[in-house]
């Protein structure tokens, strides 16, 4: 590992926040970022997640953008599988105090914290039974011509901004209010001011000050209504932060930290409402069957948990699970006999054991780095052999392109296949000698919002489950819950489905970690590849990734380490590797190198970093809402994703954009909310792509940012050459060594629990 000569340096990433029970119930995410919903300096990481992607569409457009379709198909799932809950258990009574299961729980976890044997009553009722092989409702595939959602009417907007500006907030939220809160906007305003809450990038304080000015003396501390608002906004802070709800004494005091007099009382007030729900996890001895004796639970205590989650990240769980369990449960489609399978894997190399979990089950997993993609790549061959329909998805248009290429090089006797320019369509292109051998035959690739979406990918059938009978889906840790229930749940019967990732990399920048949960949950066959990432950048990520930070032979300048002071130092130095040292010394060009940091606030976060790389690698004025031609951007076309692309030109249409070979046009009224520039990322947002270079930047103020999963992830980004700009000292090394994923609360490992274990 080479080292150049100091210059200047310093740090300026946002240091990472709280847990759960600590300010915002962990308002922050792993390394920093707030899980890539927001920087610990308080701003959204994607740059786009305001509003959540559905803009309104162009006067006059056929067809609906991707983000509006990916959003109504979410919403319709959401809605079918609000009414599946609302078979099982029928809703509590809206402005009913809380009674029943709910009060029961709450007593029971005083109990335990107290020592005290829980009620009875709260463990009497065994869980019902999983329908393993239940057909779910299929929702339908979005029609490409349905309407966005439309704009709030001029005259709500009008009428929110007046008691915005009676109760002294800013007028520009008066759309964002009146969207979030509907017709009567202003009326529910003013009778309940804290509803303010309700917009993203308000804080308690500002809410409470909002209502000071509108109710006077009235609002005070102790207001039921602003107990309700505040809990509430703690769960949407801690779902920024990865968890898909909180445990109930996190919960109560962190709401005691707010200002909240009675914490209990906020909580059973929001359940009351509807506004959360709670639920009960036993907590038994780790692979331990769940018990069912009613008289062995009356004689002994139970370890319990009460979780309180906001509803639609509960039902996504609730759901995800059921199709999980429908795909480990159900016999998978059987297209070629066990001869014919056998045959497959024993052409396919190092991928054999992988096509043989495969063949005889619903659900695997599938684990390595960036070389064990060739181990996919050949299953899927092998599946389009063998007549199957298979299809790969991943997370972003970079590595649908990659992918491809991979998979239109025949594969050796490894499984592997030599990387040529990928094919941006993913539409199938093919060289002579492929296992499959025409091009028609070659599995597809698909991103996963254009696979939701229907603007990608093999369509749906009549039932509206995926055309498929294989779906291969790459970047695993990504996945968060919801977009995870959308994809489990369109799959058809006798499906098969296989989550491929590298688990030392960072999750989701979605609430919940189902990669993680369910390589804990051993319910189903766990293939881990033996293909490590060659060479000396290989030899550094796989040591970081158990816990070393080693030094490697780097011959090539793979590897280069360049110490700086101060953030400043840091700043320069990094504009000098991407703008000179890099295309000089490596041969690989600025516009193929990306820079990666802790976070966007700070002396060298992504903005300062953005604005001394547009002045030397593309000056100008920026007078197209802050962008130029030529400009890289990072484009966010909803909530937890980023996609790099190019500023084109700029029209009446809005600005004009190249991502991955792919013309997108981002309206004018959202460049602000959905572009930032993109020389320098997050390593959220560099997630799931790679670069030919690479420059992390690590000033001094990131120290406590770091994590080994953040280094991980930010490392893994390059392919030919990893500059690191460091000036941490120490704390790099300390980070790699002690300081693991940052826990996230989800429900998952609890409802898998019942899943019968795996064999094999």
């Amino acid at each position: 590992m080479s080292t150049e000569p100091p210059e200047t340096t310093e740090n300026s990433e946002p240091g990472t926040p709280g847990a759960a029970a600590q300010d915002g119930a962990a308002a922050s995410g792993s390394g920093g970022e707030g899980a890539d919903g927001t920087s610990t300096d308080g701003e959204d990481v994607t740059g786009a997640e305001s509003d959540g992607g559905d803009g309104e569409a162009s006067e006059g457009a056929a067809q609906q953008s991707e983000a509006e379709a990916e959003l109504a198909a979410q919403r319709v799932e959401r809605e079918r599988i609000a009414r599946r809950k609302a078979e099982r258990a029928a809703p509590v009574d809206s402005g009913a105090k809380l009674s029943g299961q709910a009060a029961d729980l709450l007593a029971a976890v005083r109990a335990v914290e107290s020592g005290a044997k829980p009620t009875a009553t709260v463990f009497s009722e065994p869980e019902p039974p999983r329908r393993p092989a239940a057909e779910p409702a299929r929702r339908p595939e979005p029609a490409p011509g349905s309407a966005a959602p439309a704009a709030p009417a001029s005259e709500t907007v009008e009428s929110v901004r007046a008691v915005l500006t009676e109760g002294g907030a800013p007028e520009a939220l008066a759309a964002q209010v009146a969207a979030a809160l509907g017709e009567g906007a202003a009326d529910q305003l003013r009778a309940d001011p804290w509803q303010l809450l309700r917009i993203a990038g308000v804080r308690p304080e500002q809410a409470d000050g909002f209502a000071r000015a509108l109710l006077g003396a009235e609002a005070g501390p102790d207001d039921e209504r602003r107990g309700r608002a505040v809990t509430v906004w703690l769960l949407e802070q801690a779902a920024l932060a990865g968890h898909t709800a909180l445990e109930l004494p996190a919960l109560t005091a962190t709401l005691a930290q707010r200002g909240v007099p009675d914490a209990d009382a906020a909580v059973q007030n929001t359940l009351a409402e509807g506004e959360a729900l709670a639920f009960q996890d036993a907590l038994d001895e780790p692979g331990a069957p769940a018990r069912r004796d009613e008289e062995a639970e009356e004689d002994e205590e139970r370890p319990v948990r009460v979780l309180v989650g906001l509803e639609r990240y509960a039902l996504a769980e609730e759901s995800l699970a059921d199709g999980l369990g429908r795909l480990i449960n159900s016999a998978p489609k059987q297209d070629g006999s066990a001869d014919d399978w056998e045959r497959e894997a024993g052409g396919a190399g190092s991928a054999a054991d992988l096509v043989r979990a495969v063949a005889g089950h619903g659900l695997v997993l599938h684990t390595g780095g960036e070389a064990s993609r060739a181990e996919p790549a050949a299953l899927l061959r092998a599946a389009r052999a063998l007549g199957l329909r298979a299809w790969a998805a991943t997370a972003g248009p970079q590595g649908k392109e990659r992918f491809s290429a991979l998979l239109s090089e025949p594969g050796d006797a490894n499984g592997a296949g030599a990387e040529l320019p990928g094919d941006a369509t993913g539409s199938g292109a093919v060289l002579p000698g492929d296992a499959a051998g025409t091009a028609a035959e070659l599995p597809g690739v698909a991103t996963v919002a254009g696979l939701l979406s229907g603007a990608e990918g093999p369509g749906r059938a009549a039932d509206g489950a995926f055309d498929l009978d294989l779906l291969v889906l790459l970047d695993a840790p990504q996945l968060d819950v919801e977009t995870a229930a959308l994809l489990t749940e369109s799959l058809p019967d006798g499906a098969r489905l296989v989550l491929a990732g590298d688990p030392g990399v960072l999750w989701s920048a979605g609430p919940g970690r189902v990669f993680a949960d369910l390589l804990g949950a051993r319910i189903c066959p766990q293939i881990a590849s033996r293909r490590p990432d060659p060479g000396p950048l290989g030899e550094l990520v796989s040591g970081v990734g158990i816990g070393e930070l080693n030094q490697v032979e780097a011959p090539g300048k793979e590897v280069v380490i360049v110490p700086v002071r101060d953030a400043g130092e840091a700043v320069h130095r990094t504009v000098q590797l991407v703008a000179d040292s890099v295309p000089r010394a490596i041969g690989v060009p600025a516009e193929q190198t990306q820079v990666i940091t802790p976070g966007h606030g700070g002396a060298a976060g992504t903005r300062a970093l953005n604005a001394a790389l547009k002045e030397r690698l593309n000056p100008g004025p920026g007078r197209f809402g802050g962008f130029d031609p030529g400009d890289r951007v990072a484009y966010s076309p909803a909530p937890g994703r980023t996609v790099p692309g190019q500023v084109v030109k700029a029209d009446a249409e809005g600005l004009h954009l190249s991502c991955a070979g792919e013309a997108v046009v981002v309206p004018k009224e959202r460049v602000e909310q959905s572009l930032r520039h993109g020389w320098a990322l997050t390593a959220h947002q560099a997630a799931g792509a790679r670069w030919p270079a690479v420059v992390v930047v690590l000033p001094g103020d990131a120290a406590q940012a770091l994590s080994r999963p953040w280094v991980y992830t930010a490392f893994s980004r390059a392919d030919r050459h990893l500059s690191v700009v460091h000036g941490v000292e120490q704390a790099l090394a300390r980070a790699v060594a002690e300081i693991p994923a940052k826990p996230r609360t989800t429900r998952l490992p609890a409802l898998l629990a019942p899943q019968p274990p795996a064999a094999g």
